[in-house]
């Protein structure tokens, strides 16, 4: 035992390893590690009472992985490849420097969105005032949504074009007898799906080449629309069930 009372370890913790790679990777966290050891792109050994125990070679093939995702863009199945092609005994490469691969289309269906739909509009920045007027709506429902989440205004206190369409989208189900409160789901489940998005974009932000920004950008927009697609289609599928068709 360790005079913290933790287990002696042979290899490296996952904090210590975090160490290692935030001077090369500062927007590497500990649950980027675990999602990738989930999908078998790293395989700390275990102690008998369940903490990971990384090795040198494990930390460098997160290095290679978190490289080959921020510089040149791969997906983490060609990554994968790579790293087994090594285990294999093949010449172990670098990721190949090559133009970024290009975005996968929306399907082009009726009803479901595109990247353009993302695309930023002039920003419109609305008191609360204006809000409530643009909105058809009264203060005290106003701070119903801000309670569940729903809108949030910005840091000075204004609102934004997106609040108003929120709102009204809101109003619109309140007909329905939807009331604020029923849907906190879709707000936990947008941060939950904004958080998945932010571990794949962020470091390409981090590029200060206008270049490599833009295609940050556009990154961005098609993985936004292939999400919102996606929910789009399995509400749609569950409805046939609920209509029995």
């Amino acid at each position: 035992m360790t005079a913290a009372g933790k287990p002696e370890r042979d290899g490296l913790s996952i904090g210590a390893v975090l160490e290692r790679l935030r001077p090369q990777f500062p927007d590497v966290t500990i649950s980027k590690i675990r999602f990738l050891e989930s999908e078998g792109l790293v395989t700390p050994a275990r102690t008998p009472s369940g903490y990971r125990q990384f090795t040198a070679a494990d930390v460098q093939r997160l290095r290679f992985v978190l490289s080959a995702q921020r510089d040149h863009y791969l997906p983490l199945k060609v990554i994968k490849e790579q790293l087994d092609a090594v285990d294999r005994g093949q010449p172990d490469a670098p990721a190949p420097a090559r133009p970024p691969r290009a975005l996968v289309p929306v399907p082009a269906q009726p009803g479901l969105p595109t990247a353009a739909a993302f695309a930023e509009r002039p920003e419109v920045r609305m008191t609360q005032e204006e809000l409530l007027a643009e909105a058809g709506m009264d203060a005290a429902t106003l701070a119903e949504l801000e309670r569940y989440g729903l809108i949030r205004p910005g840091p000075a206190g204004f609102y934004d074009s997106l609040a108003a369409t929120v709102a009204r989208t809101v109003l619109a189900l309140g007909e329905y007898g939807i009331e604020p409160r029923h849907l906190r789901a879709f707000r936990a489940s947008a941060d939950r799906e904004v958080g998945l998005l932010e571990q794949i974009v962020r470091p390409l932000y981090r590029h200060t080449d206008r270049t490599a920004r833009e295609r940050a950008e556009e990154v961005t927009l098609e993985l936004a629309a292939l999400c919102v697609s996606l929910h789009t289609l399995l509400v749609k599928a569950g409805l046939r069930g609920v209509s029995g068709r």
